[in-house]
């Protein structure tokens, strides 16, 4: 059986929850295998995950941002009041939660991106 955390390249389990959580997505350098010393990123499903999740959370911060000062006076004041810390939490599950979800649902893919060498 293929586990998420098998390298790509060799077939090894070379890949922990913690260092696939870091490896990123495809325009990302990627993580080194430790067995056979190639680049592995999270595949097009984590990708795509992010993106989405980003959007959803950017609108978000859009919608409250229009309507807290709307809600001064009615029975969602509170909204207003905590705008601040709400825009700061939903920005930190922005870099937490896709995090997360790479580390225990993507399969891993070879990076693509081709890094210029000095």
């Amino acid at each position: 059986m293929h586990s998420i955390y098998n390298c790509p390249h060799c077939g090894k389990k070379s890949f922990n929850p913690i260092k696939k959580a870091f490896a990123g997505q495809l325009n990302s350098p990627g993580k080194v295998c430790i067995e056979c010393g190639r680049k592995c990123v999270n595949g097009k499903g984590a990708t795509i995950f992010n993106a989405v999740y980003c959007l959803i959370a950017f609108a978000c911060i859009v919608v409250l941002y229009i309507n807290a000062p709307k809600a001064i006076g009615t029975e969602y004041e509170w909204i207003a009041h905590y705008e601040m810390l709400i825009n700061i939490g939903i920005i930190a599950s922005i870099i937490i939660i896709p995090r997360f979800v790479n580390a225990f649902f993507f399969k891993l893919a070879p990076a693509i991106r081709i890094e210029s060498v000095k």
